[in-house]
């Protein structure tokens, strides 16, 4: 998923955060890996670490719920993003990708909350609006999930409008190129899809890697 993308670019920002705690033996590094099945180990290994910081056990369930997630494993995604908040409740990425989590789960209403205070404590994260757009959309406010994804495209740039073009051309409502340029057509499409709950306006990862990237 295009999904995928962006929330692998959230964990390098988590990463960037614990990288200097990180030494040669240490599961830190595992857990900051790209690889999934490597990150997922090296997480468990930190939760289980006696002592552990709060902010480390806290990042560490994060990573590892990300990792999950990554690979589908959503209602594993939420039990570790559940022990990740009650660590630490304001951590805005956590509150995102459980929201997210939520909604892959069919269960887009319970995301709500968590993706307004992920926005209230990270208001220009076009990441957290893509998520509130896609849950105004699953639940049928289509004027809100218009306004959210057009002001991920806003603060995203370039990028963001890219992976609406190349998903919205999968989803075949836009027929124009992809170049980040956000257009009446481009516009007009995202229009028709916000209309159709099955609509995502995300690519699949491996469909617009090379356009996007």
């Amino acid at each position: 998923m295009a999904y995928a993308r962006i929330l692998s670019t959230m964990a390098a920002v988590l990463a960037f955060g614990a990288a200097s705690l990180a030494t040669v033996n240490d599961p830190t590094l595992d857990c900051l890996s790209e690889d999934n099945e490597r990150r997922i180990s090296g997480c468990s290994a930190m939760i289980d670490t006696p002592g552990l910081p709060d902010d480390q056990r806290s990042l560490a369930y994060g990573m590892r719920a990300l990792a999950y997630s990554l690979l589908g494993m959503f209602d594993k995604a939420l039990a570790d993003y559940d022990e990740a908040l009650t660590i630490k409740p304001d951590f805005p990425l956590a509150l995102n990708n459980r929201a997210w989590a939520y909604y892959k789960l069919g269960r887009a209403s319970d995301g709500l909350g968590d993706v307004q205070k992920a926005l209230e404590l990270s208001p220009g994260s076009p990441y957290a609006l893509d998520t509130r757009a896609h849950i105004h959309q699953a639940l049928g406010d289509t004027k809100a999930a218009l306004e959210d994804y057009e002001l991920a495209m806003q603060v995203g740039g370039e990028r963001i409008v890219k992976m609406y073009q190349c998903g919205l051309r999968s989803q075949g409502v836009y027929f124009g190129a992809v170049d980040g340029v956000y257009s009446a057509s481009v516009r007009q499409a995202l229009r028709t899809c916000t209309g159709n709950r099955q609509c995502d306006p995300l690519p699949s990862d491996s469909e617009c890697r090379p356009e996007v990237s």
